[in-house]
């Protein structure tokens, strides 16, 4: 199989390091996408074209697709685009579209109006977890973290400190343009693809909440880590046999739009 990795937020290419060789030695093919506007594309334009093309010009037949957090809107949006060349679309902590909804809607998140009449974001998502209180706007209206502390509490606290400061070292500041978006993705609900949810049980980042909410929607029964919202940096090893598996998995309900 070949696994196509989806980074979250803040991340990009480069947080699936550790996790492509070990599905390498399972032997299987992986390759990890860089986000416009995250990573090595960080002055990019990221409307949600930009980062649903960027998946989908390196989509193949029988390709599973691996979203992390924010990545799973962006996955959605690919295997919607390109309904037959996805396998299996895995969701590790991940977020889930709401059709007709804007992604912004979908975490919680909120937005005000500024003079001009254009939507400004002003919360990421719902903060049941306090993890807003270290992310701030930069000059760009992009939302970067401020605090390594921070960071390492509620992405990496199961992780060494090099590799937290390693990881911190890379974040870029996450672009807020497509979150006010609309989102339709009529194929994806009618195809009623394969898929799965990973939920990392010592998550401090996503809210369980949340979690529990895209598992119903879903219709699967989850998939555990016993991880940090990052395994693919603490656990690399055990999160790729845990995709291997998940790629055998079935649903046990109905997908559900909203």
């Amino acid at each position: 199989m070949r696994f196509v990795l989806v980074h979250g937020g803040f991340h990009g290419a480069w947080c699936w390091e550790r996790t492509i060789p070990e599905l390498r030695r399972l032997g299987h093919e992986a390759i990890a996408v860089e986000l416009p506007g995250h990573g090595t594309r960080r002055d990019e334009r990221s409307t949600l074209a930009d980062r649903r093309d960027a998946i989908v010009t390196v989509l193949q037949p029988g390709d599973v697709l691996v979203g992390h957090s924010g990545g799973g809107y962006d996955a959605t949006l690919a295997a919607d685009a390109a309904i037959d060349h996805v396998a299996h679309v895995v969701y590790l902590a991940a977020g889930l579209p709401i059709e007709g909804r804007t992604v912004l809607e979908a975490t919680g998140g909120m937005a005000t109006s500024s003079d001009d009449g254009e939507n400004q974001v002003t919360q990421l998502m719902t903060d049941e977890t306090g993890m807003l209180r270290s992310i701030r706007p930069d000059v760009r209206g992009r939302m970067e973290w401020v605090s390594f502390k921070g960071a390492w509490d509620f992405f990496y606290h199961d992780c060494d400190e090099e590799t937290a400061r390693w990881a911190f070292q890379r974040l870029t500041p996450a672009p807020v343009e497509f979150l006010t978006e609309t989102v339709s993705v009529p194929r994806f609900w009618q195809a009623d693809l394969p898929r799965s949810y990973i939920l990392c049980l010592q998550d401090r980042a996503k809210p369980h909440s949340m979690s529990e909410e895209v598992i119903e929607r879903l219709g699967v029964e989850a998939l555990t880590i016993d991880s940090s919202h990052s395994p693919f940096l603490s656990r690399p090893r055990e999160l790729a046999e845990l995709l291997v598996h998940a790629t055998t998995t079935n649903p046990i309900g109905a997908l559900r739009p909203n």
